[in-house]
């Protein structure tokens, strides 16, 4: 079972992490580049290795979505990275504009160490998933996708949530099979 973390971030930690995605957005708008963030500068808590999403919407529409799921870098240095990532170069938008940068709201995830959830059938999974707490991420045949915690938000019932990270990855609503594998994770959001 997945342990269930309280917040671990202050409200000043939160105030940087927040600042520096904001600053990488800004910094890809002036530069047209990835920023470069000294880690070294910021409190250690915010340089422990952490696996982040950072989610764009304006006006409650979503407007860019990147992230990691293992931690590769300094949690920094991901925000940045991954703010970044969602403003220019997540494929299914246009980047991001000056105009449209004033109107954006931010949101990080903080992810916990994904841990392994086993379970003999898709029953199971439905029973065992915690709406509004799990993040899953869905492997199969070289196929994979995941849905953070705050997508319960608008798919609030396990099957539906199921079978839309199932289409994410490309693979029929009604798929099963011995191969498919799922992890899950807890996320501490930031906005």
């Amino acid at each position: 079972m997945i342990k269930t973390e309280p917040e671990s971030y202050s409200a000043a930690d939160r105030g940087l992490l927040l600042g520096v995605a904001r600053e990488s957005i800004a910094g890809g708008l002036r530069e047209g580049r990835r920023p470069v963030v000294a880690a070294q500068r910021y409190p250690e808590r915010l340089r422990e290795r952490r696996a982040t999403f950072v989610t764009l919407d304006i006006d409650g529409v979503l407007r860019g979505c990147i992230g990691s799921l293992e931690a590769c870098r300094p949690l920094v240095e991901d925000v940045a990275h991954n703010a970044w990532a969602s403003a220019f170069a997540d494929p299914r938008f246009a980047p991001l504009t000056a105009a449209e940068f004033t109107r954006v709201h931010l949101h990080i995830s903080v992810l916990s160490p994904p841990e392994p959830f086993a379970v003999q059938d898709e029953a199971q999974l439905l029973a065992e998933l915690q709406p509004g707490v799990d993040g899953l991420i869905l492997e199969d045949g070289g196929r994979r996708a995941t849905f953070l915690p705050q997508v319960w938000a608008s798919l609030p019932r396990p099957r539906d949530f199921l079978v839309h990270l199932k289409l994410k990855a490309g693979l029929p609503r009604e798929h099963w099979s011995t191969t498919l594998r799922f992890t899950r994770y807890r996320a501490e959001s930031i906005e």
